[in-house]
């Protein structure tokens, strides 16, 4: 019925905290309620006839009332379909939050002229569910305030006021911002005003953290990162500043970039978060950093890292832009993702508290996209070694480690393509089952795997290859380091022998120089006298001298056509 169908709704309203009130009923008695806020009318209607339906102690009926300012006063709803225009017209209010908040947008830009509006849609969202009749007015601020820096005040009067902020075509704030009123009128001043005077003293708060702040050097802070604990397990904030600082350093060596600028980062990065600033404002955290340690004098290359380290963000964010700054991302998401992972907190299902995926996920794009030709193991193996805790360093594997970082991998690639076609399973599958060391290359592995997969012979090599693959899983004995060409009594067996001694030289030089389609296309030489080898060729001979060199063949073949992905992936 109409009557359980509107309680059912309601029950199944996500709402997550109820209000308990009493309503007044027709026979004078008082009746409990719970829900978001006292609801006042029910409309229910089918056509123009009035449902006898009930809820939250109120009859239906086919009359509300407009806005509390604009239409005072009760409305009737002629009939269902005229709902929301009689609300529009006789109302001033629009009930559809869609239609709403386009018109919020549409009158944003268009009160914005030439500047740009920040629009952010959780904002832009809670505004319009804040109003029933939007209009738009513009305000300003002192001038005196641009010397702030432009994320506190754009912060300020988002999360505090719901205004918003404009910027110039530059992206430079402007001391004007725009306000969303439910009140329309051709006479707004008092309405300007007082936002003019509600923003002031915000704003004045936050030049005054700002001012606070940079009495004090970020360096002086450092200390006082031991009072901060960062996790029961791995200690407070100053000693993870240092195993951060220790695997930076570390990353800094292997890539020979200046290992005291990274070293410098890694003390400095977190103690914005003693700021007041940051105190106020958590989502500034690394953006006053890098002001602040502008302000003392810090390195350019070390200040951008206070900010940069914490990039990306969020799948689809900007990485950083300097070289201290990357090697500091890799570095504090190693750190968290080992140190959480060793105090038994690996994500498991959809819990990720510590957003270990997102972290993973991170150190491939920096890893992949910054083109950094250092060893994953290895660096998880340095991350592992800052923890001086032997229970962390005992759950914290490498290799469980290594396996979750690609899995993350796995997921990045399949978002890849070339030509606007992404990867397939199979190819990804190829490239990562190999256990690559280093991240920064793959792409141009799948992208020459996909070049090959195009050949005549492709088919028949990747077939090839996941046989040989099979019989090399099944044997049992040991096999022979290399193919002993004195063994060899098959013509078929020493023509492959014979081709594969002729290219390997070229497919040691295509591989060292990432020559990757050309490594793959020259295989393409081999095609025949793999097929020929198998027709003539039988490789588990009685005699065992035989058959181990053939194995022995066949394991060299394997390695060299598997150099940068397991073909037999494709078969």
């Amino acid at each position: 019925t109409a009557q359980q169908a509107l309680e059912q709704t309601l029950s199944k309203l996500p709402i997550a905290k109820m209000m308990h009130y009493q309503v007044l009923q027709k026979n004078g008695e008082l009746a409990d309620v719970e829900f978001a806020r006292p609801a006042h009318r029910i409309i229910a209607l089918y056509g123009k006839q009035v449902l006898n339906i009930s809820a939250l102690g109120i009859d239906a009926a086919n009359q509300t009332e407009g806005h509390r300012f604009l239409a005072p006063g009760l409305i009737t709803i002629a009939s269902a379909d005229q709902y929301e225009s009689d609300l529009s017209t006789n109302a001033k209010v629009l009930p559809s939050f869609d239609k709403r908040r386009a018109f919020i947008e549409s009158a944003l830009l268009k009160a914005a002229g030439t500047d740009l509006v920040l629009m952010p849609d959780s904002l832009l969202d809670e505004v319009t569910a804040l109003v029933e009749w939007p209009a738009i007015y513009e305000c300003h601020f002192d001038q005196e305030f641009l010397e702030v820096p432009q994320e506190c005040l754009i912060l300020t009067m988002q999360t505090n006021q719901k205004y918003f902020a404009l910027t110039d075509k530059q992206g430079k704030l402007c001391n004007r911002f725009l306000i969303v009123s439910n009140i329309e009128t051709d006479k707004p001043e008092a309405i300007i005003s007082g936002n003019e005077r509600v923003v002031r003293p915000r704003l004045s708060d936050a030049r005054f953290f700002f001012q606070q702040d940079q009495k004090r050097p970020l360096a002086s802070r450092v200390a006082d990162l031991g009072k901060v604990v960062y996790h029961n397990q791995l200690g407070n904030q100053l000693d993870r500043t240092k195993r951060v600082q220790g695997i930076a350093v570390g990353i800094a060596k292997a890539l020979s970039a200046n290992e005291a600028l990274a070293s410098r980062a890694a003390e400095i990065a977190k103690t914005d978060l003693l700021t007041d600033m940051v105190g106020e404002f958590p989502e500034l955290q690394g953006i006053m950093g890098r002001y602040y340690a502008t302000h003392d004098g810090e390195d350019a290359e070390v200040a951008s890292a206070c900010s940069e380290h914490y990039m990306p963000r969020f799948a689809g964010d900007a990485l950083p832009q300097t070289q201290i700054g990357t090697i500091l991302a890799i570095a504090d998401k190693l750190e968290t993702l080992v140190g959480i992972w060793g105090v038994g907190l690996a994500p498991t299902g959809d819990k990720d508290p510590y957003a270990l995926r997102r972290h993973a996920l991170g150190i491939c794009r920096l890893l992949s996209e910054k083109n950094l030709s250092l060893s994953l193991p290895e660096l998880i193996e340095l991350a592992r070694k800052q923890f001086p805790q032997k229970d962390v360093q005992e759950k914290a594997k490498g290799e469980d480690i290594y396996a979750f970082i690609i899995d993350r991998l796995r997921a990045y690639l399949r978002d890849q393509a070339v030509a606007g076609k992404p990867f397939t399973t199979e190819e990804i599958d190829a490239v990562l089952s190999q256990s690559p060391a280093q991240l920064n290359d793959l792409i141009d592995r799948l992208s020459a795997l996909r070049e090959f997969n195009a050949l005549a012979e492709a088919a028949q090599l990747a077939a090839a290859n996941k046989r040989i693959s099979n019989i090399l899983k099944k044997n049992v004995t040991a096999i022979p380091a290399a193919c002993s060409g004195k063994l060899l009594q098959v013509p078929a067996e020493s023509a492959l022998y014979q081709a594969l001694e002729k290219l390997t030289p070229t497919l040691s030089t295509a591989y060292e120089q990432r020559q990757f389609v050309d490594l793959l296309k020259a295989l393409v030489a081999l095609s025949a006298p793999i097929d020929q080898f198998f027709a003539d060729v039988m490789v588990m001979d009685p005699n065992p001298e035989l058959r181990d060199n053939r194995l022995a063949l066949l394991q060299q073949l394997h390695q060299k056509m598997n150099l940068i992905a397991d073909l037999g992936k494709l078969a």
